[in-house]
């Protein structure tokens, strides 16, 4: 599920790429299919690394690969070790709303991004996800701790403030919306239920053969009921 949109990008040979709270490692692999870029994951949590080298190291085996080099490590987006001015383009995608010193994380994303460059964030939009923590007092907990809930122009504003320029945004995964709303009524943690179940098995078919039919109607239902809402900032000088 890729919720950065890469083309808005403009990616180059050589640039360095961090995807911060890279999880499983989807962003970043989608960045390393990009020609000789430096595409670094890093995680907090290690078994996610893991995840994300097989995942790097799966796309390779195909020829999914731009040929650059790749690397994963643990890291907090609060302390990243990491140089000022290290990369070229810096996602933090679902990572903010897990964050309680939202501002110090931001601050890193700022401080290890090269001037005129560019920092993607995506967190949870805010109607679906106040609509998630209305059906669920569990929710927020099971769902990884998730510790607030942003309205776009409020982060927008503080990372701004930090330093940055928004230039774009957008929102994305409608489908999953109604998915995550399921799960809260029968309990975010419960396995068993068919129509969860059988609605997660539509949403890996959608995201595995990307029929015309669901893309289109994630198209149209983003600007209402997207998941994510992805913005775009470019750091001047």
């Amino acid at each position: 599920m890729i919720t950065v949109d890469f083309k808005r990008l403009e990616l180059k040979p050589g640039d360095r790429i961090l995807d911060i709270g890279c999880g499983s490692g989807r962003h970043l692999a989608e960045a390393a299919r990009w020609k000789d870029v430096v595409a670094i994951g890093a995680d907090l949590r290690y078994p996610d690394v893991l995840q994300a080298r097989e995942r790097l190291r799966f796309h390779q085996e195909l020829g999914e690969h731009g040929g650059g080099p790749s690397a994963c490590l643990t890291a907090s987006v609060t302390d990243l070790p990491f140089d000022d001015d290290a990369f070229d383009l810096v996602i933090c995608s679902e990572v903010l709303e897990h964050i309680p010193d939202h501002q110090t994380a931001v601050g890193e994303l700022v401080r290890i991004l090269k001037p005129g460059c560019h920092l993607v964030v995506s967190v949870p939009r805010w109607l679906p996800e106040r609509i998630c923590w209305a059906l669920s007092r569990d929710y927020h907990a099971a769902n990884d701790g998730h510790v607030r809930i942003y309205k776009a122009r409020e982060l927008t504003r503080m990372i701004e403030e930090a330093g940055l320029r928004c230039w774009a945004g957008h929102h994305a995964h409608a489908l999953h919306s109604p998915y995550w709303w399921l799960k809260c009524l029968v309990g975010p943690t419960r396995q068993d239920s068919a129509l969860v179940n059988l609605y997660h098995r539509l949403l890996v078919w959608d995201m595995m053969k990307r029929p015309k039919a669901t893309r289109a109607a994630e198209e149209f239902l983003n600007p209402l009921i997207g998941k994510s809402v992805v913005l775009y900032f470019r750091k001047d000088g």
